[in-house]
């Protein structure tokens, strides 16, 4: 059954919803690009084309949540990452082009073909499921306090085929006596005195635990800072993502703690500091 609207009046109908809120109208299209799997170029070609009626339904009813302040990704259920999708919830943070840059960074810094990996507060799993994917022969464990995010991490190595190690607990705990080539971690880092500054639908819908840390947002960095030199191989590398001003204390941080290893903070690509490179 088809109604009167086509993919274009829906669009249309959807980006003027979202005009009259502090919603994104971009979500409108994302809807509908994400739910079907098509590039910009490919809703063009279906633009003129009448849309199911239940799908209308359905959109307008994904249009109401966002309207609400729902993210469209725990909407859909799922978000893009690195080229793939993964699966998120609000167990989950939902992967973030920053994110992107530091799986970047590491894949174009760590060159040896044998390498064992840890990703520390994996979350949906997007950067553990990512490495593993694109170096498969690296040897990759993932860890999260939250065991409900594990499970979702699960479900994204399996989706992507990705033979990834996973465990539940705090930090390093589940991981007790092993040392790594690489630990790769993007801890909570927000300060709760930043919440007035906050994306009003981060606050209510990602999950407080992965977003907030004590000590003005570096208390994860501290606790790193005091393990690393037990947790890492003679030659190995700490990589983490950073708040966009916290670059000279997740500096002053690791190198106070250890005053021998190299200490790098690289920007993103609008120019903010945002993640740290530590070589013992």
């Amino acid at each position: 059954m088809t109604n009167a609207h086509t993919y274009l009046t829906a669009l249309r109908w959807g980006e003027d919803q979202l005009q009259e809120t502090t919603a994104d109208p971009a979500a409108a299209q994302y809807l509908l690009l994400e739910s079907h799997g098509w590039s910009f170029t490919q809703l063009v070609q279906h633009y003129r084309e009448p849309m199911p009626n239940a799908e209308w339904v359905t959109y307008q009813q994904r249009i109401s949540r966002i309207v609400a302040g729902e993210p469209a990704q725990y909407i859909l259920g799922q978000a893009p990452f690195y080229g793939q999708g993964f699966r998120v919830t609000p167990a989950t943070l939902i992967p973030r082009q920053e994110t992107e840059e530091l799986v970047a960074w590491i894949l174009n810094d760590v060159v040896a073909v044998s390498q064992h990996v840890l990703d520390v507060g994996t979350g949906s799993g997007a950067i553990a499921v990512t490495l593993k994917a694109q170096r498969p022969e690296w040897v990759v464990t993932a860890t999260d306090i939250s065991a409900e995010a594990v499970a979702v991490a699960r479900e994204n190595a399996a989706a992507q085929h990705a033979e990834v190690i996973f465990a539940v607990g705090d930090l390093f705990t589940p991981v007790a006596r092993q040392r790594f080539d690489v630990i790769v971690s993007n801890p909570p880092y927000i300060d709760r005195s930043e919440t007035a500054v906050m994306d009003d639908s981060v606050k209510r819908f990602e999950p407080d635990q992965a977003l907030f840390a004590a000590d003005h947002g570096l208390a994860f960095y501290r606790r790193f800072a005091t393990e690393l030199a037990q947790r890492l191989t003679p030659t190995g590398q700490f990589f983490a993502e950073i708040g966009y001003q916290q670059g000279a204390a997740v500096r002053a941080i690791f190198e106070t703690a250890l005053p021998t290893a190299t200490v790098t903070i690289r920007q993103d690509i609008n120019g903010q500091d945002r993640m740290v490179r530590v070589q013992l």
